[in-house]
């Protein structure tokens, strides 16, 4: 079977076919550049970090544009509000487009730290208005658009497919309207291409309709169209951007273009706290530096960013992802074990004895690779993919006791991590960090996980006397144990 993914616009799981064989061309929503990025956004970025990996994987030359918002995103999806970035400038008293160079910056910083493919091209919407300018001037002349008052709409009217990815019909999106229109607007549904700025707004260009900034839809068409042609194979984004950005995006590409604009939809679901959406908005968000250093009073420790990656990989893209300090502590621990059976493999590999692979080992590991490739082939089920590492994990782990495994077998075996949890899941990286002497954490932590295997033994034996008593003494000195489908996590009370 080859790779299926959920497609939005059908509402089905579709065999992937590019537009052009062996090439694919695929554009993601990026940030919007006012603060700094959080748990949501490591998602959603990780989620097509997965994608663009494992097409690469399967051998497809990928282009991977994702953009970045610094300008048009107003605080009131119906197109009302102030920019998101003024707004952010004005509470840090800097220019816009300093700020938004200051959260680009923090941006790529911890999607480094998660270990992300760099897109191909990161175009920002600043740097593209003469071609969100044409754009528009296409749909004018096409008359898609009507200009009123320096501003530029968009005539859903005349666009008769609008809905068609959500699903939503014009007339009870124009009946269910509770926000004050605009009365320049013709009908409620209507979307600004490009709004009159105000004398006092900062960010502003000249355009054929007097001094205004662009529409927060029109961005990514310009852009997407300009880098990977008027038709693209993929455009990912969160599941909150289907309606109205995508809809209105699909809208103004194909009454421009007269092509269709997109193959596969693509997106992903949301974390949510107390099952509630994490957003910024909400003010219930943990950005990803508080993650990695534990400085959120809803986290005990800090969280090394791979075991945040883990994290995201634990459940399906599709899927929401409900997060807890306690979730998050044992994505920890999972990402340990694979990292020390990583390291206990190359370290075996320096003193392991010549001699062919063992045959028995290298079809297990074909096995397991089969095994891996049916779950990624299935819509990217990333958590059964996962679940094989850890099957590569105890054979792993299996291997390291016995002294005569040959270094042929270990190199099987490393590539083989390599492949599926390095360079598809983005969980194994080509060297780990020497340590030191060790800090206090680092002997805690050995402590722990010697007396939860320790534990472990007395489970097996059925000495559960024994293995309460250890948890009980941990749970004295302020360790609180949790038992998992992966094992045995540990936290700080």
């Amino acid at each position: 079977m080859g790779l299926e993914l959920h497609n939005t616009l059908t509402r089905s799981k579709d065999e992937f076919k590019p537009l052009k064989k062996g090439v694919v061309g695929m554009y993601v929503c990026g940030p919007t550049v006012y603060g700094h990025a959080h748990l949501g956004h490591a998602k959603s970025y990780v989620s097509f970090d997965i994608l663009v990996r494992y097409l690469r994987y399967l051998g497809y030359q990928v282009t991977y544009v994702q953009n970045i918002t610094d300008v048009g995103h107003l605080t009131d999806d119906a197109d009302e509000g102030e920019d998101k970035l003024e707004v952010a400038a004005k509470e840090e008293k800097k220019h816009p487009m300093a700020l938004a160079e200051y959260y680009t910056h923090s941006y790529f910083e911890d999607m480094d730290k998660l270990n992300c493919v760099r897109p191909d091209i990161s175009p920002r919407a600043s740097g593209h208005i003469v071609e969100q300018i044409e754009l528009v001037k296409t749909l004018l002349e096409k008359d898609y658009a009507y200009e009123v008052n320096g501003s530029v709409y968009f005539d859903v009217s005349k666009f008769k497919e609008y809905g068609k990815l959500s699903g939503r019909n014009v007339e009870d999106m124009q009946t269910g309207t509770r926000v004050e229109v605009s009365p320049d607007k013709k009908n409620a549904v209507d979307f600004a291409l490009w709004k009159k700025a105000e004398a006092n707004h900062i960010m502003q260009w000249p355009s054929p309709w007097g001094m205004g900034y662009p529409g927060w839809h029109l961005e990514c068409s310009a852009m997407s169209m300009k880098y990977l042609g008027k038709t693209i194979d993929i455009h990912g984004g969160g599941i909150e951007n289907q309606f109205p950005h995508h809809e209105c995006e699909i809208a103004q590409s194909e009454a421009a273009n007269d092509v269709e604009f997109v193959r596969y939809w693509i997106h992903n679901n949301m974390v949510t706290v107390d099952n509630q959406k994490m957003g910024k908005s909400l003010n219930n968000f943990i950005t990803l530096k508080q993650a990695f250093s534990g400085s959120h009073e809803r986290l005990t420790r800090h969280y090394d960013p791979l075991a945040v990656r883990q994290l995201i990989l634990n459940s399906h893209y599709r899927s929401t992802l409900d997060f807890s300090d306690a979730a998050l502590f044992a994505a920890q621990s999972g990402y340990e074990k694979i990292t020390q059976a990583v390291k206990s493999v190359r370290t075996n590999m320096n003193t392991a004895s010549a001699g062919d692979a063992d045959e028995e080992i290298i079809k297990e590991l074909s096995q397991l690779k089969e095994k891996f490739e049916a779950a990624m082939n299935d819509d990217l089920n990333t958590s059964i993919a996962l679940s094989v590492i850890f099957e590569l994990v105890r054979l792993a782990n299996k291997l390291t006791e016995d002294t005569s495994v040959t270094l042929e077998t270990y190199k099987a075996v490393e590539e083989l991590f390599d492949k599926l949890a390095g360079d598809v899941l983005g969980v194994v990286v080509d060297e780990y960090p020497q340590s030191g002497g060790g800090s206090d954490d680092e002997m805690v932590a050995k402590l722990v996980d010697g007396l939860i295997e320790r534990r472990n033994d007395a489970r097996e034996r059925k000495d559960f006397a024994a293995a309460d008593a250890i948890r009980d003494n941990l749970t004295e000195i302020g360790i609180i144990l949790e038992d998992t489908a992966e094992g045995t996590a540990w936290r700080r009370k």
